[in-house]
């Protein structure tokens, strides 16, 4: 595949000779350390000997591996970096979560309202702008923030540092409450990331030779938005991959909003038969109970939707014996023939007293890293998923390789 004069003009001095995508100079793909160190900590089995049967091999491309947000363990989010990251790690999907600015540009933000803890901009001459400016620490009140992409035009908001995804609410200054990322997370490689928006982000994941999964995400302004709706934001979107000549069948758009997946299946007929309906479990949730279910698998299938991407706790559940199995509900979703992606893994950090919330429904089996494996295994052999986002993709590429997926 060609360079894009576009692409080389937005990186602005970005080294192009990395981007190199060709028969002749694809990207250069390398597991690192990290899922041998995971391997490392599993006890004796089938598992570990499987992987360890693999170390020789090369790491290719796979589907299987979805870059969520690129490669955030370790790079600021929705980065060139962060996704140059995750495609050397084999990820043969890329993401970009979709939200759009004062002047409606689509750019790439994990949420509409998530400036003040992935940018500078409380320290920049932009923080006034903010819906919520920067307010210190006083006493038992914690320091706070809230600036949205909406709160900017694209040129503002393009000249905006991005910094690794963490705030001190203890901070008294707006300096230091750029702080507070977390220990299993670094700073190493936050030096010099580029923000995109979503049309280039179209542009770098097709010169990366990945797919793409760009996620609507909900804004946090009362829609419509000066004459701007759902609908619209909707359209918008996946008119910039038809624009990029992108064809429908290398698109899984997403949404958590049901309306917006249902306007894609019926407004969008080519885009739309890969929609994924992304869930989370709600506060009454179940996994036992169907009745606790807000759509079942069934009803969401009739509704023309082929893609169903459920947090890993929806999906996997413990027998008598605490071995971690499928759920009731992956149960109920492969009978209503979708099929299913997961999210997010190595988002949790060390694993340890139970996992937290991606594995509130096996904590009891949770105590180490290895147990990352352990949930893939079953994600990928018992439950049957297409895919699954990581933090960290080169864990789940290992996998996919090993086991040819």
């Amino acid at each position: 595949m060609r360079h894009s004069l576009a692409l080389a003009a937005f990186l602005a001095g970005f080294p192009l000779a990395a981007l190199a995508q060709s028969e002749s100079a694809p990207v250069a793909m390398s597991y690192g350390d990290r899922p041998f160190f995971l391997i490392d900590k599993l006890e004796d089995g089938d598992l570990k000997d499987k992987l360890l049967s693999c170390v020789g091999q090369s790491p290719q491309k796979t589907a299987f591996s979805i870059g969520h947000r690129g490669a955030p363990l370790q790079f600021p989010e929705h980065t060139v970096q962060s996704n140059l990251a995750a495609a050397r790690q084999g990820a043969g999907i890329l993401e970009c979560d979709v939200a759009f600015t004062k002047d409606k540009a689509l750019v790439c933000r994990h949420a509409q309202n998530d400036l003040h803890t992935t940018t500078d901009i409380v320290t920049s001459d932009l923080a006034e702008k903010c819906s919520t400016p920067f307010t210190p620490a006083s006493g038992d009140t914690p320091a706070a923030a809230e600036c949205r992409t909406s709160d900017l035009t694209l040129a503002e908001f393009q000249t905006l540092t991005p910094k690794m995804d963490a705030s001190d609410k203890t901070a008294t200054t707006a300096e230091a409450y750029l702080g507070g990322v977390p220990g299993f997370r670094t700073t190493l490689y936050s030096d010099g990331a580029a923000l995109l928006t979503h049309a280039e982000s179209i542009a770098l994941f097709q010169e990366l030779g990945a797919q793409f999964t760009p996620e609507l995400k909900d804004p946090a302004v009362d829609m419509p938005f000066d004459g701007f709706s759902m609908d619209d934001y909707a359209t918008k979107m996946i008119d910039e991959y038809r624009e990029a000549g992108i064809p429908a069948s290398d698109v899984f758009p997403q949404s958590f909003n049901l309306d917006v997946i249902r306007h894609w299946v019926e407004s969008e007929p080519d885009y739309g038969q890969q929609a994924v309906f992304l869930v989370e479990p709600g506060d009454d949730w179940d996994g036992a109970d169907e009745s606790t279910w807000v759509n079942t698998p069934a009803e969401i299938a009739e509704m023309g939707i082929h893609y169903l991407a459920p947090s890993i706790n929806m999906l996997v559940d413990l027998d008598e014996t605490g071995a971690i199995v499928p759920s009731a509900y992956a149960e109920a979703a492969t009978a209503a023939g979708l099929n299913l992606i997961t999210w997010s893994l190595e988002r949790s950090g060390p694993l340890a007293n139970g996992g937290g919330w991606y594995f509130n429904s096996v904590t009891d089996a949770i105590d180490s890293d290895a147990d990352y494996y352990n949930v893939l295994h079953v994600l990928a052999q018992d439950v049957g998923v297409v895919g699954v986002f990581s933090d960290w993709p080169a864990t789940v590429t290992y996998y996919a390789n090993c086991y040819g997926l």
